[in-house]
């Protein structure tokens, strides 16, 4: 249902419902919950893959077939616990998440895809909304989140439509950061977490912390938290560790 694979200080979790288009039962999003805390208590993971498997789906939603046989299952839809909410369950690990987004991401699947902070497509990946052709509205930040990426007319077209995004179209209006052939959605996603895991994970925490919390806010406050947060950890740097850490940077520049 769920894998977890370690690759050095990479974590790639799959959902493994191929047969189900990866949809997100009531026991997969425990079973996300479940590993996202994990990878992220784990002192010798600095970076996690999100991935969906087979190339049919990253995830297709709440899984529809569950929800239409249980009259409680609706409440996941709003349900803010992330035990039961997989966006909250991304949310909670503190360490870069990279999406490899492989077939569609409908739905649920697309604000799953939104939690991540890097979203890698293949050429046959596709994205839709389809909350108002299901008659439920977005519970998990979609209907806020996707106009604050692609624009208000943007988003508007593709949530009062329900049609899809292809892939290039994606890439094109910024939704995802590149497009790439299907055999390498992996490899490329993997050589970026390899990349990214080169910085301390404290580093790469308290960084993605200052990105999403000043973007939640106006910009001018956003400023604010950046110099609050900024001057107390950099005066904690000194000048000893800079030095390292410029001949590091020094290093990597010649060899890229």
């Amino acid at each position: 249902m769920l894998d977890v694979e370690r690759r050095g200080p990479v974590a790639i979790v799959t959902l493994n419902r191929p047969e189900a288009m990866n949809a997100l039962s009531k026991a997969l999003r425990k079973a996300l919950f479940d590993a996202m805390t994990a990878v992220d208590a784990d002192p010798d993971i600095a970076v996690v893959i999100l991935t969906g498997a087979g190339e049919r789906a990253f995830t297709a939603g709440l899984d529809l077939k569950e929800l239409g046989g249980d009259p409680d299952a609706m409440s996941a839809a709003n349900d803010q616990d992330a035990r039961s909410n997989p966006v909250r369950a991304v949310e909670t690990c503190r360490k870069p998440v990279i999406g490899a987004i492989n077939g569609v991401a409908i739905t649920g699947g697309f604000e799953l895809a939104l939690a991540c902070d890097v979203l890698i497509a293949s050429e046959n990946a596709r994205f839709a909304d389809t909350h108002a052709r299901v008659g439920i509205m977005p519970g998990w930040g979609l209907s806020q989140k996707l106009s604050r990426l692609v624009g208000l007319y943007r988003a508007k077209e593709l949530s009062l439509t329900g049609n899809f995004l292809d892939a290039r179209t994606a890439a094109d209006w910024g939704l995802v950061n590149r497009v790439v052939p299907a055999a390498d959605l992996l490899p490329t996603a993997l050589k970026l977490a390899e990349d990214m895991a080169t910085i301390p994970v404290e580093t790469l925490s308290f960084y993605k912390r200052l990105i999403d919390d000043g973007y939640a806010r106006s910009f001018g406050d956003g400023l604010a938290l950046e110099h609050e947060r900024s001057s107390g950890h950099n005066r904690e740097v000194t000048p000893e560790r800079v030095e390292e850490r410029r001949r590091q940077v020094m290093a990597r520049g010649r060899s890229q």
